[in-house]
């Protein structure tokens, strides 16, 4: 019950932040002090979050500066962090998230380096001879002196397709004495099922990142566009909350928090799922 509530709430609030968001949306605000209300990067997201930037966004703070990580500047910033004018995001509980975060004997902060968070990359490649959706889910890696983004999931519709496997009565199997025939069952097995998955282990997961690199380098997926991004964030403890880019008139613009869930033990696992398997 409580993971079919989390995942219902989680369909409510994308259904109801999507219309205001766009990656190339038009509306640039003015320079009337919107321009400074917009968190207009990921990074400053970040800066922000931890109070590490001045509010007009013109200085950066470090640690042997005053201002660094107070927690007067951090309410300031936490207020306008989030999308306020079409999320559903309880009061309540943006409120709860925000004393948390800023617990004085016990204070969160976000670590760009730190991993537990991800972007969800929407894009386009033409594939058999139309354009198709792909999603890249990539993370941060270390590489040599630095880091670099990769790409760690794919979802394709079409590939999950190919993989929809049959259970029960339906699913067709190799009987267990198949070894004291030589296992010569499989050429009818092969030839007679256009489902071979049916012989793979009851928790065999396909491989659609090994499928996607395969078709780029048999030159069947040519990569068109990006059309959307957002980030899923999972480093504040019992907290998710998904990041999204606001383009709109006004002072609530930018990347903002679009969606907020309190965690409760496995409910991690389920929003995951959530966010993977609806590709």
């Amino acid at each position: 019950m409580r993971k079919t509530i989390l995942l219902v709430l989680l369909v409510i609030s994308s259904i109801q932040f999507a219309p205001g968001q766009g990656l190339y949306s038009p509306g640039q605000p003015a320079d009337d002090g919107r321009f400074a209300a917009s968190t207009k990067q990921v990074n400053q997201f970040f800066r922000r979050f931890n109070a590490e930037e001045s509010q007009d966004g013109k200085k950066r703070y470090y640690s042997n500066d005053a201002e660094y990580r107070s927690t007067d500047l951090r309410k300031k910033f936490l207020d306008i962090l989030f999308d306020n004018e079409t999320s559903s995001i309880e009061a309540e509980l943006k409120k709860e998230f925000v004393v948390d975060v800023i617990n004085e004997e016990q204070p969160k902060y976000l670590d760009f380096h730190q991993g537990e968070w991800f972007a969800e990359v929407q894009t386009t490649f033409k594939y058999q001879g139309k354009s198709e959706n792909v999603t890249l889910f990539m993370k941060l890696q270390p590489e040599g002196l630095g880091y670099e983004w990769v790409i760690e999931r794919v979802g394709f519709e079409p590939f999950k397709k190919y993989f929809d496997k049959d259970t029960g009565s339906k699913k067709q199997f190799l009987h267990p004495l198949s070894h004291e025939l030589d296992f010569m069952n499989l050429r009818r097995a092969f030839q007679e099922n256009p489902k071979p998955e049916s012989y793979t282990p009851t928790d065999y997961e396909p491989d659609y990142l090994t499928l996607f690199l395969y078709e780029i380098k048999k030159g069947h997926f040519k990569f068109e566009n990006v059309t959307d991004l957002k980030f899923h964030f999972f480093q504040i403890d019992n907290w998710y909350f998904e990041l999204a880019q606001f383009n709109r008139p006004g002072f609530n613009t930018g990347w903002l928090i679009s969606n907020l869930v309190k965690l409760q033990e496995g409910d991690e696992d389920a929003v995951l799922k959530y966010i993977y398997d609806q590709k």
